[in-house]
């Protein structure tokens, strides 16, 4: 039987329903979905796709590390979009984030909204070290 261990940090933006940031078990770490939110005032950084990703992968960066963890160790990805028209420019933004990993597997779909109407949400699987 694995154990379950609830991973919360303050510098990725606090879960805003009953869910955690991440759960460690098995050897790996789920980390719930990020949006665009910058834990240090609350608020959504407004602007593209592409600034938005970039703050959803720093939550994501933040998670991982209180989990013991890090974007190299990636195994798995799901991108939710707001847009279809907006995945090259968040595959941009996202390829920046594993340069020199060996590149998770990944799932993108559209969706018809997303919470506080952000354009890009991601969540991912990571090996624990």
């Amino acid at each position: 039987m694995y154990e379950k261990k609830q991973i919360a940090t303050n510098a990725a933006p606090a879960a805003i329903g009953p869910y955690s940031q991440a759960v460690s078990a098995g050897g790996f770490v789920f980390a719930s979905g990020q949006i665009p939110v910058d834990p240090a005032t609350g608020v959504v950084v407004e602007g593209s796709a592409a600034e938005q990703a970039r703050q959803v992968f720093e939550n994501i960066k933040a998670v991982l590390l209180a989990a013991g963890s890090s974007l190299s160790q990636v195994v798995k990805a799901t991108v939710f979009l707001k847009d279809m028209n907006d995945f090259a420019t968040v595959n941009d933004v996202y390829a920046t984030y594993f340069e020199g990993c060996i590149l998770p597997a990944r799932s993108a779909v559209q969706v018809a909204r997303l919470p506080k109407d952000v354009k890009v949400e991601i969540e991912v699987i990571a090996v624990s070290r």
